[in-house]
């Protein structure tokens, strides 16, 4: 008698998938090795790109005077690389600042830069996840500066200023469109060879609609777009957007759910 060893099934993987990755050029290598370390195959298109504050005045003074702050908040990896680095550039830390970020994401980028205490929320990456922190309830006397881009949500420095805090903006960059050439995802998708389409912003999600034009909306409103948030979802849905799908936050959990998504499809 013959025995036959049991063989384990396949490891899901995205063998054969391309996944348009549409960050800022400078922060999409680790989704993209992520993508290929599933076998898939990672198509790097920037809807949007980081830029320099067109006047930083206020920010340099903002970090001159980083003393009077108890608390120092950074709402992504962005902000967190580049608010650290302008302050070093020009001043060591206050002893007594405390540090904060939204989600994992920034967190990580200020414990590699150096910052060993962060507060974050275990879960969630947003900024009523901070709030509903405890360390954050009660914020009475004390002074806080968000380091984010130019504009963007209300909600966080409203809440806290709500709960007593004296909260103020250090905006050190803009996010832009880039002015990439949309030809290359047309002819991917003409070919067959788009599968999915990762956006983690709403303005990315705007500035790609408008970057591909009608040909390429037609597509991209047919492909899954799988997006870390449910705002996002809501805005993707409304552009016409057939097959949204929403992942937990981080790159890890981003592409776990783009391999249970295609997984499940094969």
């Amino acid at each position: 008698m013959v025995e036959v060893s049991a063989q384990s099934p396949p490891e899901p993987s995205l063998a054969g998938r391309g996944v348009v990755v549409t960050r800022p050029r400078d922060q999409s290598a680790r989704l993209a090795e992520l993508i290929k370390a599933a076998s898939g195959r990672p198509i790097v298109f920037p809807a949007l790109e980081i830029v320099d504050p067109i006047d930083s005045r206020t920010l340099r003074s903002l970090i001159d005077g980083l003393d009077r702050f108890d608390l120092a908040i950074f709402v992504s990896p962005t902000s967190a690389s580049r608010g650290m680095e302008m302050i070093r550039a020009s001043r060591v830390l206050p002893p007594g600042l405390r540090f904060a970020a939204i989600g994992k994401g920034s967190a990580r980028e200020l414990r590699r830069l150096g910052i060993t205490e962060v507060l974050t929320p275990q879960e969630g990456a947003d900024s009523e996840a901070l709030l509903a922190l405890p360390e954050l309830r009660d914020m009475r006397g004390r002074t806080v500066v968000i380091f984010r881009g130019t504009g963007g949500r209300e909600l966080l420095a409203d809440t806290l200023t709500r709960r007593g805090a004296a909260v103020e903006y250090a905006e050190c960059y803009r996010r832009i469109r880039p002015s990439g050439d949309a030809q290359m995802l047309l002819r991917a998708w003409s070919r067959g060879e788009i599968h999915g389409v990762t956006v983690t912003s709403r303005e990315a999600l705007n500035n790609l609609f408008d970057m591909v034009g009608a040909l390429g909306r037609h597509w991209l409103q047919k492909t899954p777009l799988f997006v870390p948030h449910e705002r996002i979802a809501r805005a993707a849905r409304a552009l016409g957007m057939a097959h949204v799908v929403v992942t937990e936050s981080g790159d890890e959990a981003l592409v776990a759910a783009i391999v249970r998504y295609f997984s499940r499809t094969s």
